[in-house]
């Protein structure tokens, strides 16, 4: 038995793998003990969603107080619009719903004109005894519990506020309130109720019960300023991202983000530095989000008793175990360190080391035959590795240059955004100024400015629709719409060139342009009505805008088989080195100037897709001559 278990290297690994299967047992112990772990945090978020669901309910039970005692009394006060009973109905809301610090019914200016432009009958608790009086004049209609109910016509809830007004009653309490705007049966709006909640009432609420010794409970608004928190001093003065950094409160950050949008759930987060199991929701009818923190200290506490007794003892028994199977192993491998020396050598690139053949049976002779034939194999593909490094490395220089086009790409796509945002933003902002400049004085502005303005709009109307029209030709569909258009109208040379000059007055009213031609007025051509006038119209507008203004022509000629349009302007021209880029999509001479830089390659695909051609005269030097050649049939 002992020769076999000597020639066997099966049979000594399995004695070593029997002994190694020891740690599988502490592995197992140490998933069961994580998954321990996994199942207090479990049955903490379920008791948390307990409590602020209890909690929740409790707080709405306090809101709906609140409301129905609003709700039920606004028919009363249209029922009994007068200031006596104002007063009563608003000392009545509070004198018999003890959840409520206050109530004011304020009313629309002039409502009651004997008591001028104001008139607010507010009724405040204070202790034991109920107060309720006429409030004194003060400019209540933009105060927030007025205004956002009347701007949102419907009852809502504003978030908490301190609403000191000097010289009328006043409560110590932050209150929160429900509004509700008063409307006659024609709709018109005659005052606001409004019912107030004390938000240290609505803290006692919410802080009754308690998940854990240590959690406690916050209520931030829709823009994340503390309504409620352990440390007052936070309170309505700081935010839930107040002194959150980016890289280190990302979880801080996510969860006022996920608090203020109005969501519903739980995450893991750090807070004040303790990592923390924070459960939220919003309060129902609010903007407002109430928050449960349970730090991982009280969740964990008897977690971090067993791990204090279990991982000494695991630790010892790891390294009891592995001295062991060291020894097992270490004995039972011995054979292999000459075949280890040997494979070193060809490890560090001596390949002309060759490992001899073994006589052995064993495990041991098989594997180092294995090697011998592994070298060989080795040897022979070597030849092909370094052939495939010298195609790879070429196909990473391919893949550089790939890469680099990539980049040029978004480059000049990010150029191409920011040149539309800004070219189509200017005349936009005029439309809207101009706009709001009618809306809101066009019974003062006489008719001759007025109609400049209307002219302006137009004017740069005019050229947003000139730019979406250029952007969508420049598409895939613009391209697909070109392919299928009818490309066999009979087109009058003459006419079109005329709708051509009268559209580019639009643009440029100042301006003339001398139109001659050597065609009669019924001469036709087969092509595309449409793309021929726009390809016109470009050039014409490209040569009113860049030219002195002065000297443009259009001329068409007359050939043996082709009309020709010939532009011509005087002015500065076209650079040499930009003139062989002149018709590249959003190419222009001047990134400042206005423009896409599609008019050109767009009226040069036109053309050509008509079958015809479109040239810069390089021989013409007092500005610019394009020449537009198409067949007459």
């Amino acid at each position: 038995m002992i020769r076999y278990i000597r020639q066997s290297l099966s049979l000594k690994l399995s004695l070593g793998i029997l002994l190694l299967a020891i740690p599988i047992f502490v592995i197992s112990l140490g998933i069961l003990f994580l998954k321990s772990r996994d199942i207090v945090h479990t049955e903490a978020l379920q008791r948390a969603d307990n409590v602020l669901y209890t909690t929740m309910v409790r707080v709405r039970g306090f809101m709906q107080t609140i409301e129905t005692a609003t709700n039920v009394t606004d028919w009363l006060i249209l029922e009994n619009l007068q200031p006596d009973s104002l007063l009563a109905l608003s000392n009545r809301i509070v004198v018999l719903n003890s959840h409520v610090n206050g109530c004011s019914i304020t009313t629309e200016p002039y409502l009651f004109p004997q008591y001028g432009r104001y008139f607010s009958a507010y009724t405040i608790r204070e202790g034991d005894s109920v107060v309720t009086v006429r409030e004194g004049e003060y400019n209540y209609f933009e105060k927030v519990w007025y205004k956002t109910p009347r701007d949102l016509g419907k009852a809502c809830w504003v978030e908490p506020f301190d609403d000191y007004n000097e010289g009328t009653l006043y409560t110590t309490e932050l209150i929160a309130s429900y509004c509700k705007p008063l409307y006659d049966k024609d709709q018109q709006l005659l005052g606001v109720i409004s019912t107030d909640l004390s938000l240290r009432q609505l803290a006692s609420a919410i802080s009754e019960e308690q998940a854990f010794p240590h959690s406690y409970f916050m209520l931030i608004g829709k823009d994340g300023r503390f309504f409620l928190h352990p440390d007052t001093s936070k309170l309505f003065k700081q935010t839930i991202f107040t002194n959150a950094d980016p890289r280190r409160n990302a979880d801080i950050i996510a969860l006022g983000h996920e608090m203020t949008a109005g969501k519903k759930g739980h995450m893991q987060a750090r807070i004040d530095g303790n990592p923390c199991l924070v459960c939220y929701q919003q309060v129902p009818g609010t903007s407002w989000s109430l928050a449960l923190v349970c730090p991982d200290s009280d969740i964990l506490q008897s977690y971090h008793r067993l791990t204090n007794f279990l991982i000494p003892l695991v630790v010892l028994g790891l390294l009891f175990i592995l001295l062991l199977c060291n020894r097992v192993v270490r004995h039972a491998v011995i054979p292999l360190h000459k075949l280890v020396r040997q494979s070193q050598q060809i490890a560090t690139g001596n390949y002309n080391q060759q490992i001899p053949h073994s006589q052995r049976a064993d495990e041991i002779g098989r594997l180092q035959n294995s090697f011998v034939a592994m070298q060989e194999s080795l040897n022979v593909h070597l030849n092909s590795i370094q052939q495939a490094n010298e195609e790879a490395k070429q196909r990473n220089e391919e893949l550089a240059h790939a890469s680099q086009l990539v980049e040029d790409a978004t480059r000049q796509k990010t150029a191409f955004i920011q040149n539309v945002t800004h070219q189509i933003r200017t005349p936009l902002n005029i439309i809207m100024g101009f706009a709001q400049v009618l809306r809101d004085s066009i019974k003062m502005l006489p008719e001759e400015e007025a109609k400049n303005i209307t002219d302006v709009m137009s004017h740069n109307t005019g050229t947003l629709s000139r730019m979406v029209l250029m952007l969508y030709d420049s598409s895939e569909t613009g391209i697909t719409e070109a392919l299928v258009s009818n490309k066999n109208e009979e087109v009058s040379c003459n006419e079109v060139a005329r709708e051509g000059i009268e559209h580019t007055y639009l643009h440029f009213p100042e301006l003339h342009v001398e139109f001659h031609t050597e065609l009669p007025d019924t001469f036709t051509i087969h092509t595309s009505n449409i793309y021929l006038m726009r390809s016109l119209r470009e050039i014409l507008y490209n040569s009113c805008k860049y030219s002195d203004g002065q000297h443009i022509s259009l001329s068409i000629l007359d050939g043996p088989t082709t009309v020709r349009f010939v532009f011509e302007d005087k002015g500065p021209g076209i650079p040499e080195d930009y003139r062989e880029q002149i018709f590249e999509a959003f190419t222009k001479t001047d990134d400042l100037s206005e423009g896409l830089g599609l008019g050109l390659p767009l009226a040069k695909r036109h053309i050509e897709h008509l079958g015809g051609t479109l040239l810069l005269d390089t021989d013409y030097h007092e500005g610019c001559r394009f020449i537009i050649e198409l067949p007459k049939k």
